[in-house]
C-alpha cells in the first residue's frame, strides 16, 4: 500500500464517517420536532413512559429505553 492509497482510504473514512454523522444529526433534529405532542391538552408530560397496557407513550423512536418509568397515575 503506498502513501497516496493510504491518504485517500483515510480520507475517504473520514468523509463517509462524518456524512454520517451529519445526517443522523439532521434526521433525530426532524423527528424529534415533529414527533411529540407537548401541549398541555394532551394530558401527560412530554417524557418517555410506559402505561398500563405496555405501550409506550410519548416515544417517537424505534429503539425504546428497557427502565422506563411508569406513566403518572398508573401505578
Amino acid at each position: 500500500m503506498t502513501r497516496t492509497e493510504l491518504a485517500a482510504g483515510t480520507a475517504t473514512l473520514i468523509a463517509v464517517a462524518a456524512a454520517g454523522w451529519l445526517s443522523a444529526a439532521s434526521v433525530d433534529r426532524h423527528f424529534a420536532a415533529a414527533g411529540v405532542d407537548n401541549s398541555p391538552a394532551s394530558g401527560d408530560s412530554s417524557t418517555a413512559c410506559v402505561d398500563a397496557g405496555g405501550s409506550w407513550k410519548n416515544w417517537v423512536w424505534a429503539n425504546v429505553p428497557m427502565l422506563s418509568p411508569k406513566c403518572a397515575g398508573e401505578h
